[in-house]
């Protein structure tokens, strides 16, 4: 273990520390200085394998992000708050009957729509609230939608922009969806863990080379909810215990 630096204790030090005690003993515990405890050392990054080949192919991706036309829906004045968000969805409902056919996944998904009014709304609806931020940095609004997916109940997260006269969609994504965020110019997708009291927060980002929201961070994050009961981690995942035993290890060395 690396040895401590010794303190470097001066006249005026000491007589600090004098009057702060003087001051303290008057005044009583309020506002008294405390000790934190001891500090951790720090331990840097150790690199592993430092000789290892790089890999012959990439590494699995998550999603690369692309940008598609919408066909068939036009943007008034290039104003992406005239298009209307019932439109939209329906055109992707009429462009891929692979998705939404009657054999579909999303089958169902098609029947509810027909229940929608003009820009939303209605019994039995699945499309949510629209929002409308600035995600690109081009001092213009994009349009964020989300509908609910049946019968298998995920939701379907799209985010579209314009780009010469053109409706663009820049994300496309279906999860089990329990919250979305919007910071910056980035769209945050919290889902549910298969383990109590966690959850998935992936953030897509907007890449202007790519003119897409790209997958940017994947995190697995304690929520501090639900009940936690003891049954094995799943591969790879170290519990507290051998994650604290690990720490100790490479600090006693």
């Amino acid at each position: 273990m690396p040895a401590r630096r010794p303190v470097r204790r001066t006249a005026v030090t000491a007589a600090a520390v004098a009057l702060l005690a003087v001051t303290a003993a008057g005044c009583g515990d309020s506002g008294g200085l405390r000790g934190a405890g001891a500090t951790p050392t720090a331990i840097s990054p150790a690199r592993l394998w430092p000789d290892l080949r790089p890999a012959s192919s990439p590494a699995w991706p998550y999603d690369g992000g692309s940008a598609e036309t919408v066909k068939g829906v036009t943007v008034p004045g290039d104003d992406i708050h005239e298009v209307d968000p019932v439109a939209v969805v329906r055109a992707e409902i009429g462009s891929d009957p692979a998705r939404y056919g009657a054999a579909a996944a999303y089958h169902d998904t098609a029947t509810r729509m027909r229940k929608c009014r003009a820009r939303g709304g209605g019994a039995g609806c699945p499309l949510l609230k629209p929002y409308y931020r600035d995600l690109t940095g081009d001092g213009r609004d994009e349009l964020t939608l989300g509908f609910r997916l049946y019968p298998t109940n995920q939701t379907a997260l799209r985010v579209y922009t314009v780009e010469r006269h053109r409706l663009v969609q820049v994300l496309d994504d279906d999860d089990a969806i329990i919250g979305v965020e919007l910071a910056g110019r980035t769209v945050i997708v919290r889902s549910p863990a298969g383990i109590s009291g966690y959850e998935y927060r992936t953030t897509w980002a907007w890449d202007p080379e790519r003119k897409a929201m790209v997958f940017s961070r994947d995190e697995f994050l304690r929520t501090g909810k639900g009940h936690h009961p003891r049954r094995p981690m799943p591969a790879g995942f170290p519990s507290a215990s051998a994650s604290a035993s690990a720490s100790a290890s490479a600090g006693a060395r």
